[in-house]
């Protein structure tokens, strides 16, 4: 067998690979799963206490020194699933050299588990890095080398770092296989397969997928010894489970519809596409006597969890968050979310407005609109069959006060 790396460009990104949609069926809190109580304590601060249901089934195994193989949809909360027992069982492995391995499809993902299990691997003492193409290599040899224990890699970039000799993985002990499924429609599984048969040592391999059968259980078969299997269907967000509200704005007026619409209710999340929109909407919020924080990757860690103690407590009545850093946010009572910016997909905007009407309840999705950008607004709006007028209104319009009661589909 040739050891030739398979060489397969790799994506820039795929939205639909954004995880996190909440699953609120679930009782069993991180504590009675055998975690460590830093790493309860880090995830508490988060608002994280309760595990959703694929963490419930799999993280006992995974600590019990277990293969897993769990099947689940993208958004059923893998990420900590897989990230939680490997962080806490590499507490004891030696400092300075990689001893786990987070192999994942795409550059977009790799940068969001990495975001999510940083503050874990922190209070463990490991040095986490997420290594993927596209970024600076000369950085990422240079961080392997002051010492990194877990890496988060997309397969090619991994590939390319072993064959240069500047990472190895001749110590590697914990494995993890993210969205398996994935991996296969991409045609990365003889990149995957190509790392993992150089992992000779005894490792613990978690694999997570959608699907399990064909190519992704020839993965399993081959790389997993005699796995545990667990199987969870992920509760899809539903248009039917929030109200839908679309308000054309104007640009000088944008931000004093912001500020009218959180202070109509007690909890709310607003979603820029950016971090500096983030910085600036919340900077301006405060300054029309709303108190808001915005949470992000370039925040450091402690001003994060400090933003989300508050916010939790309703000590803060909105969060303003870009997609990415939003992944580890689950906190109840959310009754607004606020599309400032509107999102790109519909995916992302089921994705983002998921975190109202929780636990049964309702909510409202609001979608602010500028001029130009209705027609895309409108596109998405047929995606998610929302026959729903586009109203435009300003800062002083008493409709805003409730804007879940009032019906837009009868508009005068």
């Amino acid at each position: 067998m040739s050891n030739q790396a398979p060489q397969i460009e790799e994506p820039i990104e795929f939205q639909d690979s954004v995880e996190d949609t909440e699953d609120t069926s679930v009782t069993t809190s991180f504590a009675d799963l055998g975690l460590a109580s830093e790493l309860v304590e880090v995830l508490a601060a988060q608002g994280i206490v309760e595990a959703f249901p694929i963490q419930e089934l799999t993280i006992a195994d995974a600590l019990a020194g277990r293969d897993v193989c769990g099947k689940a949809k993208t958004g059923s909360g893998k990420t900590l699933a897989f990230g939680i027992p490997t962080v806490q069982r590499m507490a004891e492995a030696p400092r300075g050299t990689v001893s786990g391995l987070i192999l994942v499809p795409t550059r977009e993902l790799a940068t969001q588990v990495f975001e999510e299990l940083k503050p874990l691997a922190k209070v463990k003492n490991l040095r986490a890095l997420a290594i993927y193409g596209g970024a600076d290599i000369d950085k990422q040899i240079k961080a392997i080398r002051n010492g990194i224990e877990l890496v988060v890699a997309t397969p090619g970039r991994m590939i390319d770092l072993l064959e240069r000799g500047d990472v190895s993985v001749s110590d590697v002990a914990h494995v993890v296989i993210d969205e398996a499924d994935r991996m296969a429609d991409m045609g990365f599984l003889p990149q995957v397969e190509w790392i993992l048969r150089r992992i000779e040592g005894d490792h613990q391999t978690l694999l997570f997928s959608a699907t399990l059968d064909g190519a992704v259980d020839s993965l399993v078969t081959r790389y997993q010894n005699d796995p545990v299997r667990h199987e969870v269907e992920a509760k899809e967000v539903t248009v039917e489970q929030m109200f839908h509200r679309f308000v054309t704005v104007h640009q000088m007026d944008r931000n004093r519809v912001v500020a009218a619409i959180v202070n109509s209710g007690k909890r709310t999340m607003v979603f820029c596409n950016t971090k500096r929109a983030c910085d600036r909407l919340a900077s301006d919020l405060g300054k029309l006597s709303v108190s808001a924080q915005p949470i992000h990757g370039d925040l450091r860690q402690r001003q994060r969890e400090k933003a989300l103690r508050q916010f939790a407590k309703g000590e803060v009545q909105a969060l303003v968050a870009t997609d990415v850093a939003a992944r580890g946010i689950h906190v109840d009572d959310v009754d607004i979310v606020l599309h400032f910016d509107p999102p790109e997909d519909h995916k992302t905007y089921l994705h983002r407005s998921g975190r109202t009407a929780r636990a049964g309840g309702s909510g409202v999705a609001v979608t602010l609109v500028l001029w130009n950008q209705e027609l895309d607004v409108k596109r998405m709006q047929k995606r998610l069959a929302l026959d729903i007028p586009i109203v435009e209104m300003f800062s002083n319009d008493e409709r805003l006060v409730d804007l879940a009661a009032w019906d837009p589909t009868i508009e005068s």
